[in-house]
């Protein structure tokens, strides 16, 4: 049996990721803030739901994610997968229309948390036997081209690709794989403002082109498939059509 742990499992990207590892016989903690919503995904898992481990955990409370992971240890006893998903944003604001209350809100969901999180996991995956596993945060193609008014959001996407080099150099004594996926554009509920229409660099506001969660799936399976003696340390699945490449 494999254990695999992904935050922000409630809706989503997350949801999605975590519903293809039950239905590929994985147990999966789901975590995420909203209980309700985290037994929705469980409900969705179908033959895999007797495998679902709910546990109402919000990333950026540090003594929630300790609970959290001694919760999945308590139930699992070891955890060979993390997927660092969880996430917010913030309304497009020029920096100086950012107030210090939500820049630390950002900040401590999506830097914060995933610090929180990668890091009892590592401990972990450190301590446990056989020892080892792999992590796989969720970054951005944000942290390469930010979109106007994104200073909070880019920021702590682009951090977590310090994360990702930092803790995967870290982890090569453990036989840890540390990860990133850095999506564009996938359907969900983040992203419906896109299809409708955006804010550009050039100022202009035009819709933009979406892919179907199910490439997302595809991608951060391939990833979580991999033996731990190989790692994909950066990942891009992006719409073919969306304004990245020479975006501005």
């Amino acid at each position: 049996m494999r254990y695999a742990a992904v935050t922000g499992a409630g809706s989503g990207i997350g949801r999605a990721c975590a519903l293809a590892l039950a239905a590929a016989g994985w147990s999966v903690a789901l975590l995420g803030r909203r209980e309700c919503t985290l037994q929705e995904s469980a409900a969705q898992a179908g033959d895999g739901a007797a495998r679902c481990l709910v546990v109402p955990c919000d990333v950026a409370q540090e003594e929630q994610v300790a609970a959290a992971f001694a919760h999945l240890e308590e139930n699992f006893g070891r955890l060979d997968l993390l997927f660092n998903n969880a996430g917010i944003g913030l309304p497009a604001q020029t920096p100086d229309e950012v107030s210090g209350a939500d820049w630390r809100r950002i900040v401590d969901a999506n830097l914060n948390g995933s610090f929180y999180c990668l890091s009892r996991a590592f401990g972990l995956m450190r301590r446990q036997q056989p020892q080892g596993g792999r992590i796989i945060n969720n970054g951005s193609i944000s942290a390469y081209a930010p979109r106007p008014g994104s200073i909070g959001y880019t920021a702590t996407k682009h951090a977590i690709s310090g994360l990702t080099r930092a803790a995967a150099l870290d982890g090569r004594a453990f036989d840890i794989a540390v990860g990133q996926i850095d999506i564009g554009n996938a359907a969900s509920e983040m992203t419906e403002r896109m299809a409708a229409g955006i804010l550009q660099a050039d100022g202009s506001v035009r819709p933009e082109a979406r892919i179907d969660l199910a490439c997302v799936v595809d991608a951060f399976m391939t990833m979580a498939a991999l033996p731990l003696s190989a790692n994909m340390l950066f990942v891009n699945v992006m719409a073919t059509r969306m304004p990245f490449v020479g975006r501005g």
